[in-house]
């Protein structure tokens, strides 16, 4: 009887070292286990930097940020409010330049008849006298000039016209067959005025010439004077 006890009581120790053993070596298997997933979890957050680093590229790959949109200048609000405004302003200066422009047309026209007509009338005047009135003739020729030519006409027929008609009995008569305007303006015109003279010197036959002659007028307190008388 005292051998099957021993026998048994090894036995039973037996079976305790076995399961002791088994358990160890389920602890041993559970710590790796433990051990695998902390490695894990250290992976990962080892590789959360990178992950981060990833998406701040993505979104830096993405490009700058587009401009914010500018406003646009409406081009029918400004001509609304600043031109049209202007629009009487406009249509009322260029009415009276069209006044203005037909007015000087129809001033041109009617100095183109009165100068012509002042042309002929003054030439006639300038060349025309008779010994014994040559003073007063050649006096009212003289008011019917302006400017230096009447200065220059002055001194011709008081130094040598006068003078010669009187000692040598000399008259001239001068007459205009023709006269055209070349240029005219409410104020100043040109003329081209052909004459016939006929001078008579003493008992002599009188002599005849004709000649052109370029009349140039200004307009001065409503009358037309002649300012320059050049032959061609």
């Amino acid at each position: 009887m005292p051998v099957e006890s021993d026998l048994t009581t090894e036995h039973d120790e037996a079976e305790v070292a076995d399961e002791t053993t088994a358990q160890a070596d389920r602890d041993i298997s559970g710590a790796e286990e433990t051990g695998d997933g902390k490695e894990i979890e250290s992976k990962d957050l080892a590789e959360s930097p990178e992950t981060s680093a990833e998406g701040d590229d993505a979104e830096n790959s993405e490009g700058p940020e587009p401009p914010a949109p500018t406003r646009r200048i409406k081009w029918s609000r400004v001509v609304a409010f600043s031109v049209l405004p202007l629009l009487p302003l406009v249509i009322a200066g260029a009415a009276g330049y069209l006044k203005w422009q037909d007015a000087w047309v129809r001033g041109s026209a009617v100095a183109g008849i009165e100068s012509v007509a002042a042309a002929k009338d003054s030439t006639v005047a300038i060349l025309s006298y008779q010994p014994d009135s040559v003073e007063k003739d050649l006096g009212v020729a003289r008011d019917r000039l302006t400017g230096k030519f009447k200065d220059s006409y002055a001194q011709l027929i008081h130094d040598v016209v006068i003078p010669g008609a009187k000692k040598d009995h000399i008259a001239s008569i001068a007459t205009v067959p023709a006269a055209a305007s070349v240029s005219a303006s409410p104020n100043h015109a040109v003329a081209l005025v052909f004459v016939n003279q006929s001078v008579t010197v003493g008992n002599d036959a009188p002599t005849d010439t004709a000649s052109a002659v370029r009349v140039t007028l200004d307009k001065s307190d409503g009358h037309w004077l002649i300012s320059a008388f050049d032959p061609i």
